[in-house]
């Protein structure tokens, strides 16, 4: 970055010079008095574009992208083809995996043919998305602009430390060699390449590389924070704690050190319950609320996929829960394609808690096992397998474990098939880490499960098995595609295409159709007209069935039939919403109501009980399913949800203590219930039920002496 800055700099006219003293501070690393310098020379020549870009650079380099993309933006206005800036907006989108990255780097060769760090660029983001093809011949591209072109010798040897069939990461490589030998402390090298691992969630490969970096280049700070960083991410907190300290100390201060080491903070707020499996990390305020529930969907996940998968896993897996969502961001900070609700290094794994997010938007259940997936997948392959298949794969076993579980068909991803947006099976990693249109990501999340649901309905799970460990060997996917299914990746995606336009095409082909009639369905309803919206409501519920979002068709069709008084029809519309995947707390509630009234106490508690998988801290929830537990003779599940319930520090503390106690002597706890009778008689003294069971539980006692 600074070598681009000094030739800039040195073109300038020799009366354009003044710029020298902010350069001498910029590197003395007096940064304020740099910015001050700048400042001046811009209001002194306010024509000038260079110097608002080489101000730009020092905001780049001083972790303050949207200020020097301000700055570069000034510039362009000035002269629209001026390469530095061009190359300095290309850098900042880079940053954000913001495709026109590509474009803005093009754009700086074409006004200056001769820009090698554009042409370096334009290698690196070649590679970000796989295009091996691509990025070597941007490499070539790039050597013959200079010999020096140290980033392009390192992204070669990247290349072939990244290839799952080579002799992985050895010094002995021609291009490391070339390198070091013109330039021995060249350690930016190898942390280019632990950059590319850690992409490519190959952490600690990642993790000894930029170690390798350190070793030629102890100073090299951005190394040392990713160090930090992907450390942390593994759970090895007190050396990421320390390299990130030293990055810090030295002026190192990059938002992603901040917030690590603030994050890090944090976890004095946290409480670790491990098992010979797992470590459980969550809130202090919520653990004793989400412990039991986590706990058992986490031991679950891994009975199912240790057979499933056929895969033990060699160290216990952990779980960490994040109530504030930017604290759980910071874990993802510098992350491609994420859905933003959980994040998988290897063996630890962070997602949002329930509480992070606003009630029925998440099934924090379907995220967990999709990030086991992750885990066991994985292991397996030892990290070498594509995004597409992992995603897909998970987003596979989200449904399997429950058809309600899984996000649901969304417009978005309609509208990119209808559009045939959809990329092919051997580029499909391009739409997770550099997607070229909004919803790209969630469009290529969709593609993969389907693709992986296509695979498993036509030929099985064993031949996913058999893809998983074909990619583990260092099969590519086209390879994979050839050996396993017996079929060229390109014959494939046609297969796959006509499948799924064939299966969608009635709602593509009805979609505005359908999205006019839910208007007029709001509308009906507004006016109170039921016959109207039930006749206009059953003509298109089926034709959207996964449409599970505020205003669906089944809402409607129930508060129609509800105001009707056909209750039991209006039960089938809120069941089938369940079935859809419906997540709202209070329609699901609703739908436990009509059950309960209707004599249907089992199937009531089965509708509360989804939603301890979406949201939990609910207090009316607990004591409602606890009740209904009770009455149905499942004593110890009655208990789970009253002890939830008194997590949640209830209003009526003794009624709830009262509550418990019902549940632990219907489960034979005669002991445990006595305790939480005198828990209850010490919140109200005078609560008579108490006293009586109370009393009841000593005469037993008494009785058997």
């Amino acid at each position: 970055m600074r070598r681009l800055l000094w030739a800039m700099v040195v073109t300038l006219p020799l009366a354009a010079q003044p710029d020298q003293r902010a350069l001498s501070l910029w590197k003395a690393g007096r940064y304020a008095e740099a910015n001050d310098a700048f400042r001046a020379l811009v209001k002194q020549h306010p024509k000038n574009p260079d110097y608002r870009v080489a101000w730009g650079r020092l905001y780049l380099e001083r972790f303050q992208p949207a200020d020097a993309a301000q700055l570069f933006e000034e510039a362009l206005a000035l002269q629209k083809d001026h390469a530095g800036a061009l190359l300095g907006l290309a850098e900042v989108a880079a940053s954000r995996f913001d495709s026109k990255a590509v474009e803005l780097a093009e754009r700086a060769l074409r006004a200056d043919p001769k820009l090698l760090p554009a042409q370096e660029l334009l290698a690196r983001l070649a590679l970000e998305t796989n295009d091996i093809t691509e990025a070597v011949a941007q490499c070539e591209k790039a050597l013959s602009m200079s010999p020096d072109a140290w980033q392009a010798m390192a992204i070669r040897a990247t290349i072939d430390w990244l290839d799952p069939k080579g002799p992985g990461v050895t010094q002995d490589n021609p291009w490391i060699r070339r390198v070091l030998s013109r330039n021995p402390k060249y350690g930016e090298a190898f942390e280019t390449a632990g950059n590319f691992f850690v992409l490519n969630r190959r952490y600690e490969e990642g993790i000894a590389l930029y170690r390798q970096a350190l070793a030629l280049k102890p100073d090299l700070w951005s190394a040392r924070a990713q160090l930090g960083i992907n450390l942390m991410r593994l759970g090895e907190e007190k050396e990421a704690r320390a390299h990130l300290e030293q990055c810090w100390a030295n002026g190192y201060t990059s938002t992603a050190v901040k917030n690590t080491l603030t994050l890090m903070d944090s976890y004095a707020r946290f409480v670790t319950f491990r098992t010979p499996a797992t470590a459980l990390r969550l809130h202090k305020k919520e653990a004793e609320l989400l412990r039991p529930y986590f706990q058992a969907e986490l031991d679950r996940s891994i009975r199912t996929f240790e057979k499933k998968y056929r895969v033990k896993l060699e160290r216990p897996v952990q779980i960490e829960v994040y109530p504030d969502h930017e604290d759980f961001a910071v874990r993802t900070m510098g992350m491609p394609g994420l859905g933003a609700l959980g994040v998988t290094f290897g063996h630890v794994v962070a997602m949002d808690s329930p509480s992070g997010r606003k009630p029925g938007t998440f099934h924090w259940a379907s995220t967990l096992w999709h990030e086991m997936s992750h885990v066991f997948v994985l292991a397996a392959t030892r990290h070498k397998v594509p995004r597409w298949f992992t995603e897909g794969l998970a987003v596979h076993e989200e449904t399997a474990v429950s058809p309600e579980w899984g996000d649901r068909l969304d417009p978005h991803t309609l509208a990119a098939v209808k559009q045939k947006k959809l990329l092919p099976v051997a580029e499909l990693d391009r739409g997770f880490i550099r997607p070229s249109y909004p919803h790209q990501v969630v469009v290529s999340y969709f593609q993969a499960g389907r693709i992986c649901d296509y695979i498993n309905r036509k030929w099985g799970f064993g031949k996913l098995l058999e893809m998983m460990h074909g990619f583990g060997e260092g099969a590519s996917t086209p390879e994979v595609f050839e050996k396993h299914l017996g079929m060229p990746a390109a014959e494939f995606d046609k297969e796959f295409l006509v499948s799924l336009e064939q299966e969608l095409k009635p709602l593509l082909e009805r979609f505005d159709e359908w999205r006019g009639k839910v208007k007029t369905l709001a509308e009906l309803a507004r006016a109170g007209k039921h016959d109207e919206v039930i006749r206009e409501g059953v003509a298109i519920r089926d034709l959207y069935r996964e449409y599970v979002e505020a205003g669906s068709v089944y809402e409607f069709l129930a508060e129609a039939y509800q105001a009707k008084g056909e209750k039991e029809k209006a039960i089938e519309e809120l069941s089938r919403y369940a079935r859809a995947g419906g997540r709202r707390p209070d329609t699901l509630k609703q739908l436990a109501r009509l059950l309960e009234e209707a004599g249907r106490p089992q199937e009531a508690a089965a509708a509360l009980a989804r939603l301890n998988l979406i949201y939990p801290h609910d207090e009316e929830l607990h004591q409602r399913l606890g009740s209904l537990y009770l009455r149905t003779g499942r004593p110890q599940d009655a208990v789970r949800e009253f002890r939830a319930l008194l997590a949640m520090q209830p209003q009526d503390v003794a009624g709830a203590h009262f509550q418990l106690a019902q549940a632990l002597r219907a489960a034979g706890q005669a002991g445990a219930a006595k305790d939480a009778l005198i828990s209850a008689l010490e919140a109200a003294p005078g609560y008579r039920p108490a006293q009586k069971m109370l009393l009841e539980l000593s005469r037993g006692e008494s009785d058997k002496k």
